[in-house]
């Protein structure tokens, strides 16, 4: 009877240990909010279950409401708890998908500073620019409160200083300073310097990811465009968005990411209203035809097979085959969503995986966008990330109200 009873004692150890495990595993995984379409259930997986509960106590249809939001308790086999989590009701989204290129031409607010540098006086090497405080990745506003917006701009003011201390109005971290900088003469140019490079524009072609003609906004990228020096996100005063032509295929390998080679064509597709950590978004400015597809909520993406929709010559797009290797529904990354897999012989005959440039093309599954392309894994350029579609969706609303508000 004792070895019995140690048995059982032991089994239910065991059993307590395994559920406990997996609790823990799906608590970790799943994130602590979703979005369900009106009329729609939070359905999340096989083995969790979503349950309602009214104040009586009783579990109530989870079946969403016409609007706003509740609260759900997710179980394992309907029976163990696992977390609770927020549920927004959202309205079905249609988007008209793109996959072909464009070009950015994005415009600073102020100007940025990239590099700082010692200048050669009389007195020895100095570097004004240092030495009143002054940062690589610092957005230089105004000098003497004059606003500047070219690196042209800034050098006239510096030159023609006469040698008398300037006021910089600059932003660091979002947050606006002021210090005073002491100009010097260079010996060896024969003119007044600050010692800083500043870069006041940038440009370059990604893919267009969808056009929300309901919202009016044009999304694409799905990763901010980032200074290649300082790798911080380039602030925008502006910019436009316009069409692009693909005329080769630098090849990725391992160690060597490739690119899409191409240049701007005529016309612009939109204005460049933001470019942050979602991609870039803008308002739309010329007439677009496509595809629509739905906008799949991130519990409905699955791993396995999905189809990128992508131009690697010219202007049109193709559809190539991938594979959803990893999805991560946690709210802890707003990019690096799912880990892909390029599994289409074609696309990888061509590129030999995912390139610079593909950043931005939309992701299929099971008739849905469910996402597009930001990031290729150096080491293996066949897998890269991707971003949610829902999350690109979110950012684009946002663009949009603020849109509205600056008019009204």
């Amino acid at each position: 009877m004792k070895k019995i009873w140690k048995w059982l004692c032991a089994i239910l150890a065991i059993s307590c240990a395994v559920v406990l495990t997996v609790v823990c595993y799906w608590n970790l995984k799943l994130p602590d909010s979703y979005k369900v379409e009106k009329g729609e259930e939070l359905h999340i997986a096989t083995w969790i279950e979503s349950q309602r509960y009214g104040k009586d106590g009783k579990v109530k249809s989870v079946s969403s409401d016409t609007s706003g939001e509740y609260r759900s308790t997710l179980r394992w086999c309907g029976i163990f708890p696992v977390k609770e989590v927020t549920v927004s009701v959202v309205d079905a989204s249609v988007v008209t998908i793109g996959g072909t290129p464009f070009g950015i031409k994005l415009y600073t607010d102020g100007v940025l500073i990239v590099s700082l540098s010692e200048v050669v006086t009389e007195k020895g090497k100095h570097c004004p620019s240092k030495e009143c405080g002054l940062k690589t990745g610092d957005l230089i506003l105004s000098i003497n409160g004059k606003e500047v917006f070219t690196n042209k701009e800034v050098a006239s003011l510096v030159e023609n200083s006469g040698g008398k201390p300037l006021k910089i109005e600059f932003s660091r971290n979002n947050i606006v300073s002021t210090v005073m900088l002491q100009p010097v003469f260079s010996k060896n140019e024969k003119k007044y310097k600050a010692g800083l490079w500043v870069r006041d524009s940038s440009a370059g072609i990604g893919t267009v990811t969808f056009y929300d003609a309901k919202l009016g906004v044009l999304a694409g990228l799905g990763h901010p465009i980032c200074d290649v020096d300082t790798g911080e996100i380039i602030p925008i005063s502006g910019g436009e968005i316009v069409p692009a032509r693909i005329y080769s295929v630098a090849k990725s390998s391992a160690g060597s990411p490739g690119e899409l080679r191409g240049g701007f064509e005529k016309g612009r597709l939109a204005t460049l209203d933001s470019n942050n950590e979602a991609g870039v978004y803008g308002r739309m400015t010329m007439d677009t035809i496509g595809d629509t597809y739905p906008v799949a909520l991130k519990q409905e993406i699955k791993e396995g097979e999905a189809h990128i929709l992508t131009t690697l010559n010219g202007t049109q797009p193709q559809w190539y085959t991938v594979r959803i290797k990893n999805v991560n529904y946690k709210d802890n990354s707003i990019t690096r969503n799912m880990l892909i897999e390029v599994t289409d012989a074609e696309l990888l005959k061509i590129t030999g995986g995912i390139v610079q440039g593909m950043s931005g093309s939309p992701i299929v599954q099971n008739g849905k966008l469910i996402g597009a392309v930001t990031h290729v894994l150096v080491n293996d350029p066949t897998k890269g990330y991707a971003i949610f579609a829902e999350n690109m969706l979110a950012v684009a609303q946002n663009v949009a109200n603020k849109q509205l508000k600056a008019a009204s």
